[in-house]
């Protein structure tokens, strides 16, 4: 009978643990790029070609900040304590689960995704519309692994389906294949 009434208890403190934990991690990845993901879709639509010319044009100033931004953010998260930067592999959110061997660093995976972002963008050799694809492909699996942090894999898989009808298997194998071959050591 004792466990009976210690079973909501336990499950209400688990849930406040899960919540605190991933407010905590929501407001260290706050600098979220959702935005400039919008951009490069909103480009890589146009139809018109001046139009697009254009918003190519924009874009490629962007860039270059987009890659400042990110490295800062990889520099910054550097410091964050490496108890906090645990990133379970399990598919789901289970209490205590990073600290289990099947675990990766955040730490890591954003110095991954800043490389990756930065490679994507220095790449001259490509078209715009190919430079764009690999970008907003490096950014998506960051934003995927920031939402990983957050809540979990399915939830950050799920939430890349919803917003960007993308897979997760689709959005690997986009990305730049240096970047790929980084990611999949890193999590896998």
């Amino acid at each position: 009978m004792d466990f009976l009434l210690l079973l909501p208890i336990a499950l209400v403190a688990l849930w406040i643990a899960r919540a605190r934990q991933q407010q905590r991690r929501i407001a260290i990845l706050a600098r979220c790029i959702e935005t400039l993901s919008q951009g490069y879709s909103r480009a890589l639509g146009e139809s018109d070609p001046s139009r697009s010319e254009q918003v190519w044009g924009v874009l490629r100033g962007t860039e270059d900040v987009l890659c400042r931004q990110v490295r800062k953010l990889a520099e910054d998260f550097a410091g964050v304590e490496p108890a906090a930067t645990r990133v379970s592999k399990f598919p789901i959110w289970l209490p205590l689960s990073p600290a289990f061997d099947r675990s990766f660093d955040m730490r890591e995976a954003l110095r991954m995704h800043s490389r990756g972002i930065c490679r994507a963008v220095e790449e001259q050799d490509a078209s715009p519309r190919d430079r764009a694809f690999a970008i907003l492909a490096e950014m998506l699996l960051m934003q995927h692994t920031c939402h990983w942090y957050c809540r979990s894999k399915s939830v950050a898989s799920a939430r890349m389906l919803a917003s960007h009808r993308t897979s997760y298997e689709q959005l690997v194998g986009a990305v730049l294949p240096q970047t790929r071959q980084e990611y999949l050591g890193l999590v896998v």
